[in-house]
């Protein structure tokens, strides 16, 4: 895998947000994988920041759930059961459907289009550390139109949690290409204004990507 080369001067913000930056980048591309400890000295001599922010970069990533603290090991990646893909997804379900019924009807012709060359990103041929920012794009672009931070970034945090599992499951070149296919055919619905049909295949999208993450967790 591709790394996203990240520097803690490149983001705006806290130094704890940037390290909270830096950090969820590495976890989502996999680089820190699931379980594995987070020890403090060491990440703070490597990011060059000091053990205050880090801490509380820390804790910021335990409240999305990518990281946790286990007694006696301390902060450790958070790892994620099958039930919990499961539980992820119906949530997912939900409220994107909800956030594409609102948006769909409030969407411009500019968030089309960019939500439509984000795609053509992807088809270019983006390797799976990009393709994992690029997918919230798309899907991000679009929502965004619905006027609800809150919603989206729950949206966004259910999204995280899942992705660096999701990326695995991308390996499978007809998964891969079944997602591109429903991403245009979400995007056509949208353009011509079909809620009901754009609703139908953002379900299908996301539940055909929860039955396979849990059958490679389970």
């Amino acid at each position: 895998m591709n790394a996203i080369p990240i520097s803690l001067h490149q983001a705006a913000g806290s130094t704890a947000d940037r390290i909270v930056g830096a950090l969820r980048t590495r976890i989502l591309q996999g680089r820190y994988p699931a379980n594995a400890p987070l020890r403090q000295d060491t990440l703070a001599e490597e990011l060059g920041v000091s053990k205050i922010p880090l801490r509380e970069a820390l804790v910021q990533l335990k409240a999305e759930g990518l990281v946790a603290f286990v007694p006696n090991r301390g902060f450790v990646v958070s790892a994620v059961s099958a039930a919990e893909v499961g539980e992820i997804y119906a949530m997912r379900v939900a409220l994107e459907t909800l956030a594409l019924e609102t948006a769909i009807p409030r969407l411009t012709e500019d968030a089309l289009s960019r939500a439509g060359a984000v795609l053509d990103d992807i088809d270019r041929g983006a390797d799976k550390a990009q393709w994992g920012e690029l997918n919230w794009q798309f899907h991000a672009t679009l929502y965004q139109a619905a006027g609800m931070p809150l919603l989206l970034g729950t949206i966004q945090s259910l999204h995280n949690n899942v992705l660096r599992y999701l990326i695995i499951y991308l390996d499978h070149l007809a998964a891969s290409t079944r997602s591109k296919a429903q991403h245009r055919e979400i995007l056509a619905a949208c353009r011509a204004g079909k809620i009901r049909q754009a609703k139908t295949v953002l379900t299908r999208h996301l539940e055909e990507a929860s039955a396979h993450l849990v059958a490679l967790l389970s």
